[in-house]
């Protein structure tokens, strides 16, 4: 298949994309791979890649993708396909959105994880769309007030009472372009602020897994609350760590619970996957 992208390509440009059990490229694992190979002599080459993760796909991740622990019982691990994946992406420089801080990152670990250790995409040209939409369309309250209102915030940008009264006006040009959008507060902050159920605190640092909380970031996820709050030693250290932590207050206040020896009661059913 052509491309009609017009870029000058030296070598060839790997557009790529990935749905995965989470954000974090360390933690969590890819469970679909697409890729669209641009060649220098204007050649496509389209490879997709359907993968067991070999853990369980968190339910907010399904909520993204649709991809469920069911539909890739069968599927080869990315450790059967590495090397064929490495293969294809070998030579190649790189492109997507937000690519760079993610894509590539998760892509690179999970070669790690098989010993393959010279990917590089440091060392490879980046493409990133996301950088080039945010550079030539700024998402700033200027912007903002630009489209929505038609007007510049001029010399009192960033002010405090100038930002506050230019986010009123923001905020009246989107009702108005969107009738759509709820007519209620309440509705609206469901809408692009959705709960979690699953989510014991606001961010989801603390998340319920059949009816216990557990950690859900960092090296101790997956760990129990109720655990860690017994370890009198490595357990509560972690604890006392995320009361003195960057935390939020909710995420906070559970640890500070945990060590008293209170923790959060009747979590949500398990979703059937």
């Amino acid at each position: 298949m052509s491309t009609d992208l017009p870029l000058a390509l030296r070598r060839p440009l790997i557009v790529f994309d990935i749905e995965s059990t989470g954000l974090s490229p360390r933690m969590d694992r890819i469970i679909e791979l697409a890729a669209l190979r641009l060649n220098p002599d204007g050649s496509r080459d389209d490879r997709v890649w359907l993968l067991n993760p070999t853990v369980p796909i968190p339910v907010e991740s399904i909520a993204v993708h649709g991809i469920t622990d069911a539909e890739v019982v069968g599927c080869p691990t990315f450790a059967e396909k590495a090397l064929e994946i490495y293969t294809f992406f070998d030579g190649c420089d790189l492109g997507g959105f937000s690519v760079g801080y993610f894509d590539a990152q998760i892509l690179n670990e999970e070669f790690l994880r098989c010993g393959i250790r010279d990917f590089h995409p440091e060392a490879r040209a980046i493409v990133d769309a996301q950088k080039i939409f945010h550079k030539r369309e700024p998402r700033d309250l200027t912007a903002a007030l630009r489209f929505y209102c038609g007007r510049e915030l001029g010399e009192a940008a960033h002010g405090a009472l100038a930002d506050a009264q230019a986010t009123l006006e923001v905020l009246a040009g989107e009702l108005a372009r969107y009738p759509d959008l709820p007519r209620d507060v309440n509705a609206l902050d469901r809408m692009f602020n959705p709960s979690d159920p699953f989510n014991v605190d606001k961010l989801g640092r603390w998340r319920w897994v059949k009816g216990e909380v557990v950690v859900n970031f960092g090296k101790k996820r997956g760990a129990k609350l109720r655990d860690l709050a017994a370890d009198r030693h490595d357990g509560q250290s972690f604890l006392k760590w995320m009361v003195k932590g960057d935390f939020p207050e909710d995420t906070r206040q559970i640890a500070a619970n945990a060590l008293r020896g209170i923790f959060p009661e009747h979590g949500p059913a398990d979703p059937v996957m």
